[in-house]
């Protein structure tokens, strides 16, 4: 059983930092490329940070770049985005999913979500 599970969120003031992680299980993770979308409240679900099978590959979307580090351990099954200079428009329950295909972009790309875990950022 595929299982994805995020932890790291939490209440910050703005210009804070958080650590997300997303512990992978029930296939091989270094056979999937992964990703972190959000969503705020009100807003539509979007890719915040993607990263290929190797790790070796990454993509932002340009409302992150230079801010979020999306990573992978292969031996700890884990994927990281440590978040920083966060603002309150950075709120929002952040997921991990995991997709069989080389990269995703899209929502549709991916086959199996985490429950997610929430950011909420203070003024």
């Amino acid at each position: 059983q595929v299982q994805l599970v995020e932890s790291g969120g939490g209440l910050v003031q703005a210009g804070g930092s958080l650590r997300l992680s997303c512990a992978a299980s029930g296939r091989t993770f270094g056979n999937y490329a992964m990703g972190w979308f959000r969503q705020a409240p009100g807003k539509a679900h979007g890719l915040v940070a993607a990263i290929s099978r190797s790790g070796a590959r990454t993509y932002y979307a340009d409302s992150v770049k230079g801010r979020f580090t999306i990573s992978r351990d292969a031996p700890k099954n884990t994927m990281y985005l440590p978040i920083s200079s966060l603002k309150p428009e950075h709120t929002a329950v952040y997921y991990c999913a995991e997709t069989p295909r080389v990269s995703g972009i899209y929502s549709d790309d991916y086959d199996y979500w985490g429950q997610g875990t929430q950011v909420t950022v203070s003024s």
